[in-house]
């Protein structure tokens, strides 16, 4: 991003070689690619997850998770091969050289490869996105009865407010990026306007990025914990130290006197030296 940030504040001129550009280039493509594969994956990990909690923990394990993700960007440096390919230093009208993307057969190949990206880091892994958090919603809403209704109320909308906001800001931060590429195919000669607000989708389309992991600390209670387990260790060591001076342990003695009587004594303690006795007297 700094090298791309570089070259836009110097008016899309390049000074770090041929090499670096295509270098560049290519990662950029692989981070946009890589990061949506990621996000649907995860969807799809929450979906197994919720609707398949046993048959699933087989799979969801930290090494089956690590393969998961070397083989998504594995398809993501297959994907873009073509960028690869065709990344090169473009001269410009001053003598300078810019960096870009130079298809052999431009006024044919722009339509291909515009459409290209958009089904395989847009189209195909929103609709992928959108289908498993239906499905965990009318799972959730159709198989979870033994909750109270409380609960379960407090539960569904969770869930709900959690996939709405994921689908949303993916929509909402890629949308705009793949829409004005659409629109650049049939415009010949773009506005400085048009030039300002496709800088602004592509930034918006890095913030996606940026965004998902503090929606996951922000809605996922899970999330929150496990974050803070590997930020501060000794943090949930002390909070269970907290949980268990302060559990209660119930206990039922039963003591006879020499008036025939039984008493039950039925003691709630914080600690040994402190407790609560309710005595209830039995003819």
């Amino acid at each position: 991003m700094p090298f791309l940030i570089h070259q836009l504040l110097g008016n899309g001129v390049w000074h770090f070689g041929a090499t670096m550009c295509t270098i560049i280039t290519a990662l950029d493509a692989n981070s946009q690619f890589a990061s949506t594969y990621i996000l649907t994956a995860m969807s799809v990990d929450r979906y197994l997850a919720t609707v398949h909690p046993i048959r699933s923990s087989y799979v969801r394990t930290t090494c089956a998770a690590s393969m998961v993700i070397l083989m998504l960007c594995l398809c993501s440096l297959i994907t873009i091969i073509p960028v690869f390919m065709y990344t090169q230093l473009i001269e410009l009208p001053d003598g300078k050289a810019g960096c870009g993307i130079i298809l052999p057969n431009l006024s044919i190949d722009i339509y291909w490869y515009t459409l290209y990206q958009f089904f395989l880091a847009f189209v195909i892994p929103l609709l992928i996105i959108c289908i498993v958090y239906i499905k965990i919603q009318k799972h959730i809403s159709c198989v979870v009865v033994p909750l109270p209704q409380r609960n379960f109320r407090a539960r569904s909308k969770k869930i709900t407010r959690t996939s709405v906001t994921i689908c949303s800001a993916f929509f909402i931060c890629w949308a705009p990026y793949y829409i004005l590429q659409l629109v650049h195919l049939k415009v010949a000669h773009p506005t400085v306007m048009f030039l300002y607000a496709y800088n602004v989708a592509i930034s918006l389309g890095y913030a996606n990025s940026c965004i998902n992991p503090f929606i996951y600390i922000v809605l996922s209670d899970t999330f929150k914990r496990h974050l803070i387990k590997a930020v501060c260790p000794g943090h949930q060591a002390r909070r269970n130290a907290r949980l268990a001076a302060s559990d209660v342990s119930p206990s039922v003695r039963i003591c006879s006197v020499p008036t025939q009587e039984t008493s039950l004594s039925m003691m709630y303690s914080h600690n040994i030296d402190n407790y609560i006795s309710l005595s209830v007297s039995v003819p």
